[in-house]
Formats: structure tokens, C-alpha cells, sequence
């Protein structure tokens, strides 16, 4: 076929991973084409986030843009499937899995085979070399159950089996976070080391991983406040860690004392503190004495005495930085 009246060109492959050694064979025809002046754009897609960002990394260098594709968020899932905000808080966001959501075990069964098993194998352990899969897959849950909680790795160790160390645990946690799974928030401190060695808050990237591991139903944690509080907790959470890539900030949590902010952002020496009003507890001082201390940009409360939830999942975060 004949392109050569054509100025420009685009050409779209999907599943680029499944191909051998694929960034070489790219990095290969980009410099072939450089050479020949042709004006051609490629878009490379993958479902293996991670195998495509190190092949990115290790051979096209300076030639390409990372376009990060998150989660789906509660206003594509209400457009899509009509889902109404407490859907979206407790099944997350999968597309393909909505038509399952009124039979939950079905659903709950998409999502351990369907996404969380081959996210497991091709975003981390075809990536990396693990001297102990099943650690990973027990910390994974693990982290998962204990979405919005704060606690340390030794903590952690005392509930896996054959655990290894924390240092192990650290970097199995690094490797989840890279492939949009889970994530450990750092607490908030103007010192780098403290923050660093902080006790780690646990974060879910889609709530449908703690919906997962939770082991009871949508009418009964609904209905039981103080669960709720976990779910609605981990949704916001999520939505923050989802939108910080693109958008440039970092996500802690802040703890005195009694005293907790559940989510602090960060950017360009400005933050942000957000707490979330739930079922879980009762809203405690912890804003107030943050503001005081660390004098925010804005404080922000979600949930019942603030923006609600639909409010705040429909929110353009980047309204924050202007």
C-alpha cells in the first residue's frame, strides 16, 4: 500500500508488550525513520503498564511521552453504567466487571481471575525478579484489606508467612505501586528522613481490591457505619493517588498524638489537607491543629459536614494549584 502523497503519518498497535524484545524492534524503525525524514507518530498500547514502561526506559530514551491511563473514576462509571456514588465506592473501577456487580460472588470472582491474578504475573513478576511470589501475593492482600489503615512493616511481618524481612516487604510494596495497585503513604513532615521512616498508611488504587479481600457483602458493609468509614475512606484515597501522577503531587497522611489528617498533598511547597467524615468516626480536631501548625493552602472536609462525595469525585484537582 502507498503512503507516499501522505505528509503525515499514525500508526496505533495495541498489546505492544506480547511482542519479543518489542523496544528494541521500535527504537530500531524510529531511527530508520528519523534518518529518512519521515513524519510519523506512533501510540504504543499495552494492558501490562509496567512491561511497558521498562521498555520505554531501557531503549527510547528521549524519544517518547508517557501517557498514564488510570483507573476508571466515578464520573466515567456513572456515564457508562448509571452507577450512583456508593456503587462506585464499593465495587471501584473496573468497566468490564459492572454488568456482575448484582451478583457479587460472580463479580468478586472477575476480579480475583480476571484482573488482580494477571495484574500479579505481568505487571510484576515478568518485570522483576521475586525471590518469594507467594510473600508478594500475601502482602498484596494483606495491604489491600488494610486499605486507609496505618501500619508498620513488622507489624506486617508478625501476619505473613515465611516473611523474610522488611526490607524485602519494602521494595515487593514498591513494585506494587508502580503497577497501580497498591501504595504506602508516607506521614507528613518537613523532615525527608522522618517522613521516610514513617509507620506506612495503606492504599488501595481501586476500591475493588479492598472490596475483594473484605469477605462480606455491599449490603452489609453499607449498612454498618463503621465500615463504611473504610470504604468511603479508601475511595477518596484512591481517586487522590490516581490524579497525583498526572497532576504532579504527592499524597501523605499527617498523625500527633490523637490527632489525624487522612490525606495531605503536596506540590510546588504548597499542601492541601483532607480529611473524610464517614461512618468510621466522628470528626476529630486533627484539621484544626494541622492548619494551625503547618498553615494549608486549603482544608477540606468530605463526607456529610463538606463537599459530599459525588461532589469531590467530580472535582478537577487541579483547581487546588491555581
Amino acid at each position: 500500500m502507498e503512503f507516499s502523497h501522505l505528509s503525515e503519518y499514525l500508526l496505533v498497535i495495541d498489546e505492544i508488550q506480547k511482542i519479543d524484545n518489542w523496544s528494541e524492534h521500535v527504537k530500531k524503525e524510529w531511527d530508520s525513520d528519523t534518518r529518512q525524514k519521515r513524519n510519523i507518530k506512533v501510540v504504543l498500547l499495552g494492558s501490562s503498564r509496567t512491561l511497558l514502561q521498562h521498555g520505554l526506559t531501557e531503549s527510547l530514551m528521549g524519544r517518547f511521552e508517557l501517557i498514564r491511563m488510570g483507573h476508571w473514576t466515578y464520573a466515567e462509571m456513572h456515564e457508562g453504567f448509571g452507577w450512583n456514588v456508593n456503587q462506585y465506592v464499593y465495587f471501584g473501577g473496573y468497566p468490564a466487571g459492572a454488568a456482575l456487580i448484582q451478583r457479587e460472588t460472580r463479580w468478586k470472582n472477575y476480579v480475583r481471575d480476571a484482573i488482580i491474578a494477571p495484574s500479579i504475573t505481568k505487571d510484576v513478576l515478568m518485570t522483576s525478579y521475586i525471590y518469594k511470589p507467594a510473600l508478594l501475593k500475601q502482602l498484596f492482600e494483606l495491604g489491600c484489606a488494610y486499605s486507609g489503615e496505618i501500619l508498620s512493616l513488622n507489624k506486617m511481618l508478625g501476619q505473613l508467612q515465611n516473611a523474610g524481612n522488611v526490607t524485602t516487604l519494602a521494595a515487593y510494596i514498591t513494585l506494587l505501586d508502580e503497577a497501580n495497585l497498591l501504595k504506602s503513604l508516607h506521614k507528613y513532615a518537613n523532615d525527608t528522613a522522618r517522613r521516610y521512616n514513617s509507620i506506612p498508611k495503606y492504599q488501595v488504587y481501586n476500591t475493588a481490591l479492598l472490596t475483594q479481600y473484605s469477605g462480606t457483602t455491599f449490603e452489609n458493609d453499607f449498612t454498618t457505619p463503621s465500615r463504611w468509614g473504610r470504604w468511603v475512606e479508601s475511595a477518596v484515597g484512591a481517586y487522590l493517588v490516581n490524579c497525583s501522577q498526572e497532576i504532579g503531587y504527592t499524597v501523605s497522611y499527617w498523625r500527633e498524638n490523637n490527632d489525624e489528617v487522612d490525606f495531605i498533598l503536596r506540590k510546588q511547597e504548597q499542601t492541601v489537607a483532607i480529611e473524610v467524615k464517614s461512618g468510621k468516626r466522628m470528626m476529630n480536631k486533627g484539621l484544626s491543629v494541622f492548619s494551625q501548625k503547618f498553615s494549608p493552602k486549603y482544608s477540606i472536609v468530605v463526607g456529610s459536614e463538606g463537599f459530599s462525595l459525588e461532589e469531590f469525585f467530580l472535582m478537577d484537582l487541579n483547581a487546588f494549584w491555581k
